[in-house]
């Protein structure tokens, strides 16, 4: 059934010809991470829409690339028939890898489609909403210490952009080797807005060790800080529960129905288009916090691509004044130097379509 938003779009006329891929690369500074993504580009009428393809693992984006595109997308559809179209096909050559790359290359396709079909009705995102665009406030994600690395965690990383941007606030992945000295430093700072404690994740390289004691100390240190993902379990459940209107969830979020299912009810969300897969679900998303007064902030997926500016587009239109984890990429894919974007940034649609910034200009 469709939602209030959804409805919106859903009825856009949409006319595809065919579609191509394009494979994008970035190995992480300092780490052995090496990302792959994929950019949809479909093609019809004389226009293209853009998504990206955000799945983790690289072998998905390997075989999608070697396979090309076999897909029969082509016709004349409207953004809910092309959705309906997706739901019969198998958009991997091979089996996924993991399940939620299911839902992330289901986004790369229906943010292509809706990219195209705005692109082809000469129209924004914004205006078929109604909606205003604002400038966002972001903050910039990090770990303490590089991913894969035995390198113990230091304040070092985080002064070094304080330096040359003294007003940058952080989301920052606690860590088991926070001592109590780096966690004094960092209150010191004053410049923490969230902590991602991992703990709804299992058998990833971002995986963290559960450790009551560590989470007490987190909760008395940083009395204001959004908790996101805790672990809730036996031991931590009783730290948790006088806390519960500062936690806040990020990776079971698929859903409205995930929504609802948390242990409390959440004061904010971190909504990640890409783990809502079809934009009817993710506009559900949107009009189920609207209407029962549940914040949300914007969350990234390393993205490479346009899926970022998308991401900080959506940013703008729902919630532009919450700690969006959308910062310009180059706050963690460039050494720390002067002229990178500042918070609040401001709106850069293009002129149609579901673009923003520099590809909104192609």
């Amino acid at each position: 059934m469709a939602t209030n938003l959804y409805s919106k779009i859903e009825n856009l006329p949409l006319t595809v010809d065919g579609y191509a891929l394009e494979g994008l690369e970035f190995t992480m500074p300092n780490s052995d991470f090496e990302r792959l993504s994929t950019v949809i580009r479909l093609e019809g009428g004389g226009q293209q829409g853009i998504g990206e393809d955000v799945t983790y693992d690289a072998l998905d984006h390997i075989a999608l690339q070697g396979e090309g595109a076999t897909l029969d997308l082509s016709g004349k559809h409207t953004i809910g028939s092309f959705s309906a179209l997706l739901d019969g096909l198998d958009l991997f050559p091979s089996p996924a890898m993991n399940e939620a790359s299911v839902r992330y290359r289901r986004w790369a396709f229906e943010s292509a489609a809706l990219d195209l079909a705005l692109r082809q009705a000469g129209t924004t995102l914004f205006e078929v909403l109604g909606r205003e665009m604002d400038p966002i406030d972001f903050v910039c994600s990090m770990r303490l210490s590089p991913m894969g690395s035995e390198q113990p965690s230091s304040i070092e990383p985080l002064q070094e952009r304080l330096a040359v941007y003294p007003h940058l606030r952080f989301k920052l992945d606690p860590t088991n080797d926070w001592t109590d000295e780096l966690i004094a430093a960092l209150v010191a700072t004053g410049a923490i807005d969230s902590l991602d404690l991992k703990g709804q994740y299992s058998g990833t390289p971002v995986d963290v060790e559960t450790d009551p004691v560590l989470y007490a100390k987190l909760i008395e240190a940083f009395p204001t800080a959004w908790l996101e993902d805790p672990d809730v379990n036996e031991e931590t459940r009783p730290l948790l529960d006088p806390v519960a209107d500062r936690i806040t969830w990020d990776a079971p979020i698929n859903s409205v129905a995930d929504i609802e299912s948390r242990p409390w009810k959440p004061k904010m969300v971190n909504i990640k288009p890409s783990r809502f897969g079809p934009l009817s679900e993710l506009f559900a998303a949107y009009d189920y916090c609207a209407a029962h007064g549940i914040g949300a902030y914007g969350g990234g997926q390393w993205e490479l691509g346009p899926g970022r500016g998308q991401i900080q587009y959506l940013a703008s239109i729902f919630h532009p004044d919450t700690p969006n984890d959308t910062a310009p990429s180059v706050y963690n894919s460039e050494p720390t130097k002067p002229g990178h974007p500042l918070s609040p940034l401001p709106p850069e649609p293009g002129e149609t379509g579901f673009r923003w910034g520099e590809w909104s200009k192609r």
